[in-house]
């Protein structure tokens, strides 16, 4: 006799509640997963513990942009604008001006 494994469907709820993690941690939600109710709890059970992406997290610390300024005035420079979008960009300014 063979033992053939029998997924259970996703139900609308876990798929609606997915595609909002999904969106929320933006990230892809595979389609493999979305074939069987087992796999799907796993990757939601995964995905609800991550810390949810933010684009605050890419601006530039307060610190950051105080120190910047601090040296374009001694430097008699302006900071580029785009530095005050991206904490990386302000970083490698900063390092490029002490």
């Amino acid at each position: 006799m063979e033992s053939t494994k029998h997924a259970m469907p996703v139900t609308p709820k876990q798929i609606a509640y997915a595609r909002s993690l999904a969106l929320r941690n933006r990230t892809l939600l595979p389609w493999e997963v979305q074939q069987d109710r087992r796999s799907l709890s796993a990757w939601i059970e995964a995905q609800a513990r991550l810390k949810p992406v933010s684009d605050m997290d890419r601006l530039p610390t307060s610190k950051q942009v105080a120190f910047a300024e601090k040296l374009a005035r001694i430097k008699r420079c302006a900071v580029p604008d785009e530095c005050f979008r991206d904490r990386g960009l302000m970083s490698k300014w900063i390092d490029g001006n002490r």
